[in-house]
C-alpha cells in the first residue's frame, strides 16, 4: 500500500475545478487549491503531489498545462453533490487508496520553483485585486439622536 496524502486528494479536486473547459496551467491550479481549502498549499507539497497523482497514471500534462485523465476523472465520479470539501477529500483518498501506479510514461512535471512562481503570481494577483476594492463602510448599528449629548460631563453647569 502507497502512502495517501491530502494534498493528493486537494491537487485533484483542485484540477477537476480548474480544468473543465481545457486544461489548466499551474495559476488556475493554486488558485483553486486556494479556493477549495481556504489557504495557499506550499510549493514543496504541491510538488510531491504532482509526482504521486502522475505515477498513478491519473493526469496528463500538455504544453505546461495539466489535465485529468480517464482514471483520474474516475476516481472523481460519485461524488457526493451537497458535501463540503472536507467530505469530499477523504472519499477521494479513499478512492486513492484503490489505485495502483500506472506503467506508462510519466507526464513532464513542474518542479518546486515553477510552483512556487505560481504561487507568488496567484498571491500577487489577490492582492492587487484586494488594493483595488473599495473599503465597505461600516454602519452605526445605532444612529445618534438628536438633542443634548447625555454622558458624564455633558449636563454639568459651567463654572464661571
Amino acid at each position: 500500500m502507497h502512502p495517501i496524502h491530502d494534498s493528493d486528494a486537494l491537487l485533484l479536486l483542485a484540477l477537476a475545478l480548474s480544468s473543465k473547459r481545457r486544461p489548466a496551467d499551474l495559476v488556475e491550479i493554486v488558485t483553486a487549491a486556494d479556493l477549495l481549502h481556504g489557504s495557499t498549499p506550499l510549493a514543496g507539497k504541491l510538488c510531491g503531489a504532482f509526482a504521486r497523482v502522475a505515477e498513478h497514471g491519473l493526469i496528463e500534462a500538455q504544453a505546461g498545462r495539466f489535465a485529468l485523465t480517464p482514471a483520474g476523472e474516475a476516481t472523481l465520479a460519485g461524488q457526493p453533490a451537497k458535501a463540503d470539501t472536507a467530505a469530499r477529500l477523504f472519499s477521494i483518498k479513499e478512492k486513492l487508496a484503490g489505485v495502483s501506479p500506472s506503467a506508462g510514461p510519466l507526464p513532464a512535471l513542474p518542479n518546486e520553483g515553477e510552483i512556487g512562481a505560481a504561487i507568488k503570481a496567484f498571491g500577487a494577483a489577490r492582492r492587487a485585486t484586494a488594493m483595488s476594492q473599495k473599503k465597505p463602510k461600516t454602519v452605526d448599528e445605532a444612529p445618534r439622536r438628536p438633542g443634548r449629548p447625555q454622558g458624564k460631563r455633558a449636563g454639568a453647569p459651567r463654572r464661571g
